[in-house]
């Protein structure tokens, strides 16, 4: 299949402040964007990737630095979402920490960096800032929107707070809200930050230094959530690093191979990831929850607006995911279905964990291949 190639970024200002869930605002701020395909003369075929966690604006091709997109085997030509026929859209949120404002940048009230005084953000804030990026595109109705993960939750709030702008959810490996033991995890994750002595309450950029210790130990932490056991088992084992198999007999050495991985996946993350981001992104994954307004009735929540019940969706979940199982995916299916609104649903047995919705799975690809392409045919008619 043929590669988009090196592609821009785009950086789109909004001089009119966001209203955010909390009651805030967020002051004037930059969304960081890119674009792939071409939007049709109906402006009737654009898919709006909402990102997860540790991702951006930068979904496929190539950015300047040859680096490909972090869903690059899933976007671009001839591939599943198919930049052939599709007009592809890839926003990073505010609070993020590629491009778009967020704690690094330039608090105007104090002149200082932001840090730990960043507004709180949700889900649903960032679906109302993507949905400003798209006005201002000159996009009505989008074909489709697509998220993984954290960007499934994105793509589910698109339904419930701009029904009528949305035609398709497409929704991977996601749930209608954190389990106790997620948000655990993220408390977790995010107290190994905020102890660390280089955080200084979240203002760390003026000190001049990072807290990478922190940071790496959250990514540590999440990254075994986003494993399954199995990879796990048969990846590294009991294997020790040693070149005879030795133990060293030490508690500070890095004896086993799973530790050594462990280690460099954190070491990586701290390198580029900001610490007030992660607490920011961290906490909007604990709050989104559908419906907690409605009584904790996720069905009520579908049908508040009745534009919703116009929306079709497709759900993927995998079956070896335990950071969020197929049963949470079974939740919202049911909600659906309760309302009578179209809903096509797709159990993957892969073996890779929560990280499985990242990677090539003939299967999980051909489900949605056959999504946009049913989409694409919608799109023409």
């Amino acid at each position: 299949m043929a590669s988009l190639g090196t592609v821009p970024s785009h950086t789109m200002h909004f001089a009119d402040p966001l209203p955010l869930s909390s009651g805030a605002r967020l002051p004037a701020y930059d969304l960081v964007y890119e674009t792939y395909g071409t939007l049709d003369a109906a402006r009737s075929n654009a898919v709006l990737v909402c990102h997860a966690l540790n991702a951006g604006a930068h979904v496929a091709g190539l950015d300047a630095r040859g680096q490909p997109g972090w869903w690059d085997n899933l976007v671009g030509p001839g591939k599943p979402l198919d930049t052939d026929r599709f007009f592809v859209i890839g926003v990073n949120n505010p609070g993020s920490c590629f491009g778009s404002t967020g704690p690094m940048h330039v608090n105007p009230a104090t002149g200082r960096a932001w840090g730990a005084d960043f507004p709180v953000v949700t889900v649903e804030d960032w679906v109302d800032a993507q949905a400003r990026l798209v006005d201002r595109l000159g996009i009505d109705r989008l074909a489709a929107v697509l998220g993984g993960s954290l960007g499934g939750m994105q793509a589910l709030a698109w339904t419930l707070r701009h029904p009528t702008r949305v035609r398709h959810c497409v929704a991977v490996a996601t749930a209608p809200n954190l389990s106790a033991q997620n948000i655990a995890f993220n408390e977790v994750a995010r107290r190994a930050i905020v102890t660390d002595p280089d955080f200084h309450g979240g203002h760390f950029y003026a000190h001049g230094v990072v807290p990478r210790r922190g940071l790496r130990v959250a990514r540590m932490i999440g990254h075994i959530t986003y494993l399954a056991g199995d990879v796990m088992e048969r990846k590294f084992g009991r294997e020790l690093r040693s070149a005879d198999g030795s133990l060293g007999y030490s508690t500070q050495a890095i004896e086993f191979e799973v530790e050594s991985y462990l280690r460099h996946q954190g070491d990586k993350f701290s390198e580029y990831f900001d610490a007030n981001t992660y607490l920011l992104i961290t906490r909007a994954l604990d709050y989104f929850d559908p419906a907690r307004a409605h009584g904790g009735d996720l069905a009520r929540a579908f049908a508040h607006d009745p534009a919703t019940r116009e929306v079709r969706f497709t759900l993927v979940s995998f079956t070896t995911d335990w950071r969020f199982p197929p049963a949470r995916s079974r939740e919202i299916v049911k909600a659906l279905v309760d309302n009578r609104i179209a809903a096509s649903y797709a159990e993957i047995g892969a073996p890779h964990g929560h990280d499985a919705f990242l990677l090539d799975d003939g299967r999980y690809h051909g489900v949605l291949r056959a999504t946009f392409e049913r989409i694409a045919a919608e799109a023409a008619s």
